[in-house]
């Protein structure tokens, strides 16, 4: 029997899509690429399924060909459509998840890449899922994008002026992904993954000039 698929009325997913349409317009996206994706929408062609996680990536390849919009770009509108229906989707199952038990670099619900990476008051780091709000304990040793256990291949990023903010980027020579990391035993006081994950673009910036990318997109990444 066919697992049942998370459903939302078209006329609610535009809600959330077309402010998100709007930001990228605004960050200077192609706008015919933005009015095919919007076309394709409104005619059925793409729907809910076809913005779902895929290995390495959110949302079907084809988008990015029959669009034109960048993978970035894709990304960041599949979090948007994805968060709110998902979020609700797997809500009654997290309260079975046994933290510790997964080991992977991918959302335990949804398979979604990690967008942040937190370390709470225990110490140990905590990777979250923008694309359903998910979050997972995952060893501080080991990148979780690439799943090295080479010390040599990952390093630590503070910028300037950050060192005492418990903000920081970790990254991987070896697959060459980053992450920004919050130390929440330095900033109690922080908000969420997403909230400081979207509201951080500088140090997106500092990532992406010293070579780094990530899987999960934020508008600024998007924009590029």
């Amino acid at each position: 029997m066919a697992l049942a698929q998370p459903e939302l009325p078209n006329a609610a997913l535009e809600l959330v899509l077309g402010p998100a349409l709007d930001a990228l317009g605004a960050m200077g996206i192609d706008v015919d690429a933005l009015r095919t994706f919007g076309g394709l929408w409104d005619a059925g062609e793409v729907a809910l399924r076809d913005l779902f996680p895929a290995p390495g990536r959110l949302g079907a390849g084809w988008l990015t060909e029959r669009t034109h919009l960048s993978v970035e770009s894709v990304g960041f509108l599949a979090v948007a459509a994805l968060r709110p229906v998902l979020s609700h989707f797997f809500a009654a199952s997290r309260e079975h998840f046994v933290p510790g038990s997964w080991g992977r670099g991918v959302c335990p619900f949804c398979g979604a890449p990690p967008g942040f990476a937190d370390l709470p008051e225990d110490g140990q780091r905590r990777l979250s899922c923008h694309a359903c709000s998910g979050a997972w304990v995952f060893s501080r040793t080991r990148c979780p994008l690439c799943g090295t256990l080479d010390l040599g291949q990952q390093v630590r990023l503070v910028p300037d002026g950050l060192k005492e903010e418990g903000y920081a980027i970790t990254a991987c020579k070896g697959c060459g992904g980053y992450l920004k990391e919050l130390d929440r035993r330095v900033r109690w006081n922080a908000g969420g993954a997403l909230v400081e994950d979207w509201g951080s673009p500088h140090l997106d910036l500092v990532a992406r000039r010293a070579g780094y990318w990530r899987p999960v997109p934020v508008l600024m990444t998007a924009a590029d």
